[in-house]
């Protein structure tokens, strides 16, 4: 399987012949999923799809169940990939067990951070991962490698309980402080930019993750309850 991706690579010209590594696109409910997977293929036929898996740890172990190379991207389901961006980074061997997060433009505030960015995982250690953990990207590794390039719109902003529950999701984990190694100063600027956008129903999301993010700090079981979307849609359908 592996010779007939690199030769099918080679023939499409990705690369020029060098070691790709494969491409999964994760979806779940994202009513733009499917035009979203289908633009990603047509310019990356190589792309393969994990749809419907429930629970963010257990899509991404079961992308990593598909992936036959040493490091797989993941492509979210509501990401739309920037025209310049072409999955060829050359991963130095000192970083093959690092976690790579590529930038990504949020269209409700302008922030432009890793949020719904690209990533780059190490297989081995994606499907060995602690599922208890809250964020997901920041515990796989305990390396981790920001990267400068913007790769993609994540475009959340397209139904109202979208919207709501992204925002509050992120500004939950921003709030209650879960993501390793961030910086006070950075994440609280962060927080403010969500809690302050043009689109009410994402500040109303972002207020709501904020204050439930900083009234749970500490407290594991609230916070992983952010991973549970049927729990998220009850909440946003008691707050409206």
């Amino acid at each position: 399987i592996n010779f007939l991706k690199k030769y099918i690579l080679i023939l499409q010209g990705y690369g020029k012949g060098e070691v790709m590594f494969d491409i999964i696109f994760i979806s779940y409910q994202e009513p733009n999923a499917e035009e979203n997977f289908k633009q990603l293929q047509n310019r990356f036929p190589i792309a393969q799809r994990v749809h419907g898996v429930k629970g963010i740890h257990q899509a991404h172990i079961e992308a990593a169940k598909k992936a036959c190379t040493k490091m797989f991207y993941v492509v979210d389901g509501d990401a739309l990939i920037e025209e310049d961006f072409n999955f060829d980074y050359k991963v130095p061997e000192k970083d093959m067990n690092a976690v790579h997060v590529w930038r990504s433009k949020n269209p409700v505030n302008e922030l432009v951070y890793g949020y719904g960015g690209v990533k780059l995982l190490p297989t081995n250690l994606t499907l060995n991962m602690n599922t208890e953990t809250t964020d997901m990207t920041t515990s796989i590794s305990d390396r981790f490698r920001p990267m400068e390039q913007i790769s993609n719109v994540s475009a959340f902003d397209t139904t109202p309980f979208n919207t709501w529950k992204s925002a509050f999701r992120e500004c939950v984990k921003l709030s209650s402080k879960v993501i390793d190694r961030q910086e006070d100063s950075e994440t609280d600027a962060r927080l403010d930019a969500w809690c302050k956008s043009n689109d009410l129903i994402a500040v109303d999301g972002a207020v709501a993750g904020r204050k439930y993010g900083t009234e749970n700090k500490g407290n594991k079981e609230a916070i992983s309850k952010i991973n549970d979307f049927a729990w998220l849609e009850e909440i946003y359908k008691n707050a409206n």
